[in-house]
């Protein structure tokens, strides 16, 4: 396939991201946020081996050693369990303009980590972008002075969280990739976090699994459905397949399309306000990141 119509994929790709914000927003009123995780991750789990299934490729899980299992145990926590607790929980609260703009910083805290991880040299000009992208989210979080770290604050600052997690397993993970395909990857990392999740929601009080929970419409079920299955199973083969058709550091670039379409379906659909805080959060956010993972 063309560079341009795998960039012409990866634009879809996060147009369906940003909507999948605006889908959880409205599924977090009709459902226990650790059942939307759930529900999700397991969808994602059984599409994904699907796909195996069709490309007649098997999980060879008695050649992988202790250590491996270990980082993808580690991973899964990362990027699926953590990172799902974190992002559903702070839904109920966080708008999805806000949601869509801290998950922009994505790009720029995988590069610091990196920084740090890889010791690379943080130049005066990729610390005026963790400053400036660190400021867009702190205008976001704190523009409500009423918020403070209470309901809202609270629910943003757990959507930074999420991304965090995030971030840090695809840290933790980066290794194997030499050692497994994207695919193999992925069907054993969200098989393990939607193990966790079940576990999490059996265990959890706050969660009831009668008729009365699941009897929520069909409009939900079709937004879940979207979620787990578009959203997060096909996104996420067509985002590590364009790792390898263009590489981790330009397909990265493309997640600044993300608040661009989160914001905008977020207003669109919920109505939700742009106010200049917003504004001002979202030019810090995407210069951040520009300038915080700029080669210099």
């Amino acid at each position: 396939m063309s560079p341009l119509r795998v960039q012409l994929l990866l634009i879809a790709t996060m147009a369906i991201w940003g909507l999948n914000i605006t889908a959880i927003k409205v599924l977090t009123a009709e459902m226990h946020p650790l059942l939307i995780s759930s529900f999700r991750m397991v969808l994602a789990s059984v599409v994904i081996h699907m796909t195996l299934a069709h490309y007649q490729r098997r999980l060879k899980l008695r050649r992988i050693t202790p250590a491996q299992w270990l980082r993808f145990v580690i991973c899964s926590i990362f990027m699926v369990y953590g990172n799902q607790v974190f992002f559903t929980g702070g839904m109920v609260t966080a708008s999805a303009t806000n949601t869509s703009l801290i998950m922009a910083l994505g790009p720029l805290v995988a590069s610091v980590l990196a920084a740090f991880i890889f010791r690379e040299s943080l130049t005066g000009l990729r610390i005026l972008g963790i400053i400036l992208g660190f400021g867009g989210v702190f205008a976001v979080i704190f523009s409500n002075p009423s918020a403070a770290l209470s309901d809202a604050g609270w629910g943003d600052l757990q959507i930074f969280g999420a991304m965090l997690s995030f971030v840090a397993g695809g840290m933790l993970i980066q290794a194997m990739a030499r050692q497994f395909d994207a695919l193999t990857i992925s069907a054993i990392i969200y098989t393990l976090g939607s193990v966790f999740l079940c576990l999490h929601v059996a265990i959890s009080p706050s969660v009831r699994l009668d008729a009365e929970s699941l009897l929520i419409g069909w409009w939900p079920w079709i937004l879940l459905i979207f979620s787990g299955i578009i959203a997060t199973a096909i996104g996420n083969m067509i985002w590590n397949w364009a790792i390898t058709e263009l590489g981790a550091a330009r397909t990265t670039l493309f997640q600044y399309w993300i608040p661009v379409f989160g914001v905008g379906f977020a207003l669109l659909l919920l109505g939700e306000a742009f106010t200049v805080w917003h504004a001002i959060g979202l030019l810090g956010i995407l210069l951040g990141t520009y300038f915080g993972t700029k080669r210099v």
